[in-house]
C-alpha cells in the first residue's frame, strides 16, 4: 500500500480518481462512511498500516494494562453474564450439546494463534484414532484468544462493558463436558483460569483443565537476540525451556491448591525442545532450519519472529494435545494420517518422528498426568 500512494501523499495532493480508486480497494479507510475518501482519511489508513507492520516486526505487546475489576476477581459486576441462570444463557447464545462417547473427551477451549495447529489437527488425529473429537472453541489472535480476554467479552465486563458476546457460557452451563483447554499470553494471572474453572465446575463438577504452555521464544533472549543458528545450541533451547516451566509450574501450582488434582499442563513447550534437539541431531529428515526469522529457511520449526510454528508442526501440537488428552501414544496408531496440504512434506518418517517426540514430551513432563506405563490410556 506504501508503494501505491506513498509519493502521493508527500508529493501532491492525490486526485479525485485516485481517491475513489484507493476507496474500492481499501473501503475501511473511509472512516466517516459518507462513501468518499479524504486525503487526511487515507494518511491516517496509511499511518495505521505502517503502525501495525512495525508492530508485527518488533512482536506482540508483552507489556500492557490490565482493568482493575480483576483486582476484585473472583468476584465480577453484577450483568456478567456468569450469574445468569442457565436457561436465560441458552436464550443468550447457541447452546451445543454433544452426545457421550466412551473414553471420549467433550472439550470447550480457548486460544490464539499458537493454540490453530493443535486444534486444527487433533480432530484429524482423533479420526485415525477410531473416533470423532467433540471440540467447541472460541478463538482469538493474539490477546484476543487469552483467557482473560475471552472471559471479559462473553460476561460483558471491562473492555466490554454490557456488550457480551456469549460462545462457551450457554453451552457450559447447558450441557455435559469432559475438559476445557487454554493457550497462555504473556502475564496472566491465576485469577485469568480460576473463573473458568468456576464456573465450568459448577455445572460439570468432573471436568479436568489443560493448560498449553507454548514453547521458546527469540523474546527470551532479551536485548541481543541471536544473529545466526549457530547460537541455537541443545542448551540453549533447554534453558529456555527450563525458564517455561519454572514459569508455568507457578501458576497450575495456584490452580491445583484452589481444585486439587484438575489442571494438566499439555507439553508443547517440551516437545520443540526436543524437536530442536533432534534437529541438531540431523533426525527430523526434510527439515531445513531452527528459526525462520534466524536462519531464513522456510521448513523451520518457527517460521516468524512472532514465533509461530513452521510448516508441518501442526501435527506435533495436535499429537501433544492428543497424547495428554487421552494419555495414549500417538505411536499406536498404526494408519497414515491424511492431513492435507504438501503431500510430499512432512514425509512419512518425520511425521512417525513428530509422534515419538510427542509422547516423550508427555510421559517426561511431570504435570502432564501421564506416565510412560500409560500408553493405552492413562485417562479412559
Amino acid at each position: 500500500m506504501n508503494l501505491l500512494f506513498a509519493g502521493s501523499l508527500q508529493a501532491q495532493q492525490p486526485s479525485e480518481k485516485q481517491l475513489a480508486n484507493w476507496l474500492k480497494r481499501f473501503p475501511a479507510a473511509d472512516t466517516n462512511k459518507d462513501g468518499k475518501l479524504s486525503a487526511k482519511e487515507i494518511r491516517a489508513f496509511r499511518d495505521k498500516r505502517n503502525a501495525g507492520r512495525e508492530q508485527a516486526q518488533r512482536g506482540v505487546a508483552r507489556q500492557f494494562s490490565v482493568h482493575p475489576g480483576w483486582d476484585k476477581a473472583p468476584e465480577f459486576p453484577k450483568h456478567a453474564l456468569m450469574y445468569k441462570s442457565p436457561s436465560e444463557l441458552a436464550k443468550l447464545g447457541t447452546v451445543r450439546h454433544f452426545p457421550k462417547t466412551e473414553g471420549v473427551l467433550r472439550i470447550v477451549g480457548t486460544g490464539h494463534s499458537f493454540m490453530a495447529p493443535g486444534y486444527k489437527t487433533l480432530p484429524t488425529i482423533a479420526k485415525a484414532a477410531g473416533f470423532e473429537q467433540p471440540l467447541h472453541l472460541h478463538t482469538g489472535g493474539g490477546m484476543t484468544g487469552s483467557t482473560r480476554y475471552k472471559w471479559e467479552q462473553e460476561n460483558g465486563i471491562f473492555q466490554f462493558d454490557k456488550r457480551p458476546h456469549p460462545v462457551l457460557l450457554p453451552s457450559i452451563a447447558n450441557a455435559k463436558w469432559e475438559a476445557m483447554m487454554w493457550g497462555p499470553y504473556f502475564n496472566d494471572r491465576p485469577a485469568y483460569y480460576l473463573c473458568w474453572m468456576d464456573f465450568c465446575l459448577k455445572y460439570n463438577p468432573s471436568m479436568k483443565f489443560f493448560l498449553s504452555d507454548a514453547w521458546p521464544q527469540i523474546h527470551q533472549f532479551g536485548e541481543k537476540p541471536p544473529k545466526s543458528e549457530k547460537e541455537l545450541t541443545a542448551k540453549v533451547w533447554r534453558r529456555m525451556g527450563a525458564q517455561i516451566n519454572a514459569e508455568f509450574n507457578k501458576v497450575v501450582d495456584v490452580l491445583n491448591t484452589k481444585h486439587p488434582g484438575k489442571v494438566f499442563i499439555i507439553p508443547t513447550s517440551d516437545a520443540m525442545v526436543l524437536a530442536a534437539e533432534y534437529f541438531l541431531r540431523g533426525e527430523l529428515p526434510g527439515v531445513q532450519g531452527l528459526h525462520k526469522a534466524v536462519g531464513g529457511h522456510e521448513r523451520s520449526l518457527w517460521r516468524d519472529r512472532l514465533g509461530h510454528l513452521g510448516p508441518g508442526f501442526n501435527r506435533l501440537e495436535g499429537y501433544v494435545f492428543y497424547a495428554t488428552l487421552y494419555g495414549r501414544s500417538p505411536e499406536l496408531i498404526q494408519s497414515d494420517i491424511e492431513f492435507g496440504g504438501d503431500k510430499e512434506f512432512p514425509n512419512r518418517k518425520l511425521d512417525r518422528t513428530f509422534r515419538k517426540i510427542a509422547w516423550q514430551a508427555v510421559i517426561n513432563h511431570p504435570l502432564s498426568g501421564v506416565k510412560a506405563e500409560d500408553a493405552n490410556g492413562a485417562r479412559d
